[in-house]
This record gives structure tokens, C-alpha cells and sequence, in this order.
């Protein structure tokens, strides 16, 4: 194995980190072959072709992942989309996004993709309401009306389901000194156009896993305020009869988690906050939630740890596309896959 090369930069934030650029061919796990240490379930994949890529969102669409917006190699905002597809672990790259922000809140449905709102400005962030359509037969985005003004956030969870997507939480600005987490939930019709505005959660969460099961909009861990204020909740929504619940918490409190569904499962992945010795401050826990069971399971931690990502299922692996390999930043272009 090669040693990590890396391109480091401070970002001011509160806590005293550096924010580090790899080289994607100097990455562990750089290329696309599994070694015979891997975790079970896990494999490496070729890296993200344009590079190192953080707070970033990530879909699937007809088989093929997109990764959407994000901090890019130069730790500045980027409106680039690249697309990986399994079928021959290569990547491409889609349209650019108009705009460039990082934490957006993504999702698929119907065929399109949709971007609700997210975050902008070097640093401190600010949430931004931009919605944008992309139809991947024209390869183009675009402008839709914004987020009724006072609900931009990004970092929110996200669910689809009928023709409707639902945000829950999220961040309205992020400081040095002052993260401004939020309850709020509402929901944006993809063939209406219009928005609703549903009952708080619970509690406030940013960095939080968002997973729809049947019915259930569920929302997992996360954090509340602050990158170490992780939380293990697990709040449900009935989409039918409006109510939230708790229902079985994590087995590890983490924010800054990837989530992905397979039939009545939600797995959670990576994350952040881990104020163990030697960890850097994220997470390499993967861990499993059975819907229909209301029971977790402890599955083979990440071959990489990472935070600031996004996980989607494609068949029956689920695809974990850069991140942070640090906590704070520390961007990275390696791309994994886990197959249960």
C-alpha cells in the first residue's frame, strides 16, 4: 500500500482542524479490486473520477449513482455531478448544477432527480431554498420555483414516496461558534409544485439519515447543534395517519451518517462525532435496521471510515461514494462498495 498524500488547507472552523485534499491515486483502496482484508460484504471501487468529493449528495437512477453538488477537490462549493455505474465500475460526468452549494438535499423519483435547497458561501454556510429538476434523457437542469421562504435548510433527511419528497431537519447556517439545527419538516409534491408544510420532528437534527419504508418516513441518528451532540434516536413518520414515533435507537450515537434501504431494512453508515481515541473523530460502524422488526444489527465496520457522504442501494449492493475522512474535512475520493 502507497502512502496517503494529501494537499492541506485550514477552513477556521471551531474546531482546530485542516482540512485535507487526497490525491485520489495515492487513496487506500484506490482502484477496483477487493483485497482478501477487506470487511466482510465490502469492496473497493474505482474513485470518483473528478476528484476528492464531501457534503455532497448522492441518488440512484436507472441503475447508475449520482453524485451531486458537494465541496470539491478545492475545498470550495461545486455544482459538478459525476455519475458511477456499476455495470463497469467507470464514471462519467453529468450536467453541472447551476449553482454551486454543499449539503444539498437530493432525491429520485418518477425518473428525475431533485435538489431541494442545500447550503452555500465559502464558509460560514448559509441554507439556500434553489430547487432544480434534472431529466437525465436531456441531460439538463432545471429552475423550479424556490422553498417558501424561512424553510431553506440543507442537510436534511430525505424520503420519496408516491410523488411526494419529504425533508425533515436540517441546517439553516453553520458558524464557527453557532450551528443552527432545526425540527422542521415539510414535504414537495414533484408533479403539484407545491409544498406542505407537516408536524416538527421531535427534535431538532442536521447530519441525519433519512430512509422511507412502505409507509414510514424514518429519520436516523444525526446531531442536534454541534458536530460531537450525536444522537442514536430513530423518529418515525406515518405518512398516512401523520403521527410521529420513536421507535429502537441506534446501537451507536453518530451524525454526519450515510443511509440506504433494501426491502424492509435501513442500513446506516459511517458518521462523525466519535470521540474515542485514535478514530480522527468519525465513525466506521455500519450498522442495520430491520423495519419490520423494530430490531438493529451490528454488521462489518467500513473498510474506509467517512462521514459527509451519502449511501444508495443499486440491486443488491449499496454504493458509499467519497466523504470525510477526518472530522470536519478531509475529503476523499474513495468509492466502496457493501453487499450484505
Amino acid at each position: 500500500m502507497r502512502p496517503i498524500t494529501a494537499l492541506c488547507f485550514s477552513l477556521g472552523l471551531s474546531l482546530s482542524t485542516l482540512a485535507c485534499v487526497d490525491d485520489a491515486s495515492d487513496v487506500p483502496g484506490s482502484g477496483s479490486s477487493a483485497g482478501a482484508d477487506d470487511p466482510p460484504g465490502w469492496s473497493e471501487l474505482a474513485p470518483i473520477a473528478g476528484g476528492p468529493r464531501q457534503e455532497h449528495g448522492v441518488v440512484a437512477l436507472d441503475g447508475k449513482v449520482y453524485v451531486i453538488a458537494g465541496a470539491g477537490g478545492d475545498g470550495l462549493n461545486t455544482g459538478r455531478v459525476e455519475v458511477y455505474d456499476p455495470r463497469d465500475d467507470t464514471w462519467s460526468e453529468a450536467a453541472s448544477l447551476p449553482v454551486a452549494l454543499n449539503h444539498p438535499n437530493v432525491a429520485a423519483l418518477h425518473g428525475k432527480i431533485y435538489l431541494l435547497g442545500g447550503m452555500t458561501g465559502d464558509f460560514p454556510w448559509t441554507a439556500v431554498g434553489d430547487v432544480f429538476e434534472y431529466d437525465p434523457g436531456l441531460d439538463a437542469w432545471a429552475e423550479l420555483a424556490p422553498m417558501p421562504s424561512g424553510t431553506e435548510r440543507g442537510s436534511a433527511a430525505v424520503g420519496a414516496h408516491g410523488t411526494k419528497i419529504y425533508l425533515a431537519g436540517g441546517l439553516r447556517s453553520l458558524t464557527p461558534d453557532f450551528q443552527d439545527t432545526v425540527p422542521a419538516f415539510s414535504s414537495y409534491d414533484v408533479e403539484t409544485g407545491e409544498w406542505e408544510t407537516l408536524p416538527d420532528l421531535p427534535e431538532p437534527r442536521d447530519h441525519v439519515g433519512g430512509a422511507v419504508v412502505r409507509s414510514t418516513f424514518y429519520v436516523l441518528g444525526g446531531r442536534a447543534n454541534g458536530q460531537v451532540n450525536v444522537k442514536d434516536t430513530v423518529f418515525a413518520y406515518d405518512l398516512s395517519a401523520g403521527t410521529w414515533s420513536t421507535r429502537a435507537p441506534m446501537p451507536t450515537a453518530r451524525g454526519g451518517v450515510a443511509a440506504a434501504v433494501m426491502d424492509t431494512k435501513v442500513y446506516v453508515i459511517g458518521g462523525e462525532g466519535n470521540q474515542a481515541p485514535d478514530t480522527l473523530g468519525i465513525f466506521d460502524d455500519t450498522e442495520v435496521y430491520d423495519a419490520a422488526t423494530d430490531a438493529w444489527e451490528v454488521l462489518a465496520p467500513m473498510r474506509t471510515p467517512r462521514h459527509g457522504t451519502g449511501a444508495v442501494a443499486v440491486g443488491s449492493t449499496i454504493y458509499v461514494p467519497g466523504g470525510g475522512t477526518q472530522q470536519g474535512f478531509g475529503l476523499s475520493s474513495v468509492t466502496e462498495s457493501f453487499t450484505p
